[in-house]
């Protein structure tokens, strides 16, 4: 089970969200995500042994994305730089896409940071975050005085 902690800032956000996207006209929307940025879909799930995050990163390098550390929080980013170009008889066209992206994810207490791994294959960032593991306690007898 994921753990999500209590974000006071969230319903500011969301709201901050939904106003700039009342007033986006979608024509111009379209071409300005293609310089500001864009936001990749992640998908997580947790097994037996650990939680596992994926990323779905079409058109970015496995050099361009950066998986990070800092204070039980595992922060993804990078940047995706497409270029297409389309070359023929009387007709030349060149699309740019380029965006820095960022999601950051607040690690659950029971997850062992050092042994974290991450690998890139086809488009698809996988993050497998191993849990640690939890020693049998003995029960304790407390004597009565």
């Amino acid at each position: 089970m994921l753990l999500t902690r209590f974000d006071p800032m969230k319903d500011f956000r969301d709201l901050e969200e939904r106003v700039k996207a009342a007033f986006q006209v979608p024509a111009l929307s379209d071409t300005l995500s293609n310089v500001t940025g864009f936001t990749p879909s992640v998908n997580t799930r947790e097994d037996k042994d650990a939680y596992h995050v994926e990323v779905d990163l079409p058109g970015v390098k496995k050099e361009d994305i950066h998986v990070d550390i800092k204070d039980n929080v595992m922060t993804i980013s990078g940047e995706r730089k497409t270029k297409k170009e389309v070359t023929e008889k009387d007709y030349h066209k060149i699309e740019s896409f380029y965006g820095r992206f960022q999601r950051s994810f607040t690690l659950p207490e029971n997850t062992d940071a050092d042994a974290i791994e991450a690998k890139s294959k086809e488009g698809v960032l996988e993050v497998v975050i191993p849990k640690l593991k939890k020693a049998e306690k003995e029960t304790k007898k407390i004597e009565v005085k």
